[in-house]
């Protein structure tokens, strides 16, 4: 079977998102280029199911199953609509698998950040943060995700493992909790693991490839 896909459109980026596979989710300037970019990523994606042992066999080809409006948030580089599938409620056993997914996003991140440099390469213009900037900026991000599940949680320090795991364990907790269903203001449980996951893995790559 081919991966069901969502294709989130703005007007001057796509994003491409495996339905069922939190944090493959790649962009691009058109549809085309988006899906492409997503199936390149799929042996680097790998990594997040092998962590969370979920076995990965991507289908052949990709089924786009919903097609969404982009807004401005698209356009700036982050995926922000709301497929009507997340908004179905979750089962016990589809929470645990999407728990087991964002925390092994954060496992894949971890690694990256623990052989990484402290100063990364730059861009071409100069730009882009280094090591400990990402990983705070990632916590900072989280932080404000997990009020959309109904959370308000202190931004941890990055070099406190023990606050850091706290943090993760509440925001997988406020996941969890997603079975009881949407509440106005918050994110459906099924996107906000889409978010959350891609936000660590987009980085943990950033990091990888800046390492170089």
């Amino acid at each position: 079977m081919a991966t069901r896909v969502f294709l989130e459109v703005g007007q001057r980026r796509v994003f491409a998102s495996a339905a069922d596979w939190p944090g493959w989710t790649r962009s691009g300037k058109d549809e085309n280029a988006a899906m492409e970019a997503l199936a390149v990523a799929a042996p680097r994606y790998a990594a997040v199911p092998k962590a969370a042992r979920i076995a990965f066999a991507p289908g052949e080809g990709f089924d786009v199953v919903e097609r969404l409006p982009g807004d401005a948030t698209t356009d700036f580089g982050a995926p922000s609509a709301i497929a009507r599938a997340e908004l179905k409620r979750l089962t016990k056993k589809d929470a645990g698998r999407l728990s087991a997914l964002v925390s092994a996003s954060w496992t894949v991140l971890d690694r990256m950040v623990e052989k990484a440099p402290a100063s990364l390469r730059k861009g071409p213009r100069g730009g882009g943060r280094d090591r400990d900037a990402v990983v705070e900026h990632v916590l900072g991000a989280e932080t404000a995700y997990a009020r959309k599940l109904g959370l308000r949680l202190k931004q941890p320090a990055a070099g406190d493992a023990a606050a850091v795991r706290e943090h993760r364990n509440a925001i997988v907790a406020g996941l969890r909790a997603g079975t009881r269903g949407v509440t106005d203001g918050s994110w459906p449980a099924r996107y906000a693991a889409r978010r959350i996951a891609w936000h660590a893995i987009d980085h943990a790559w950033e990091i990888e490839d800046r390492s170089e």
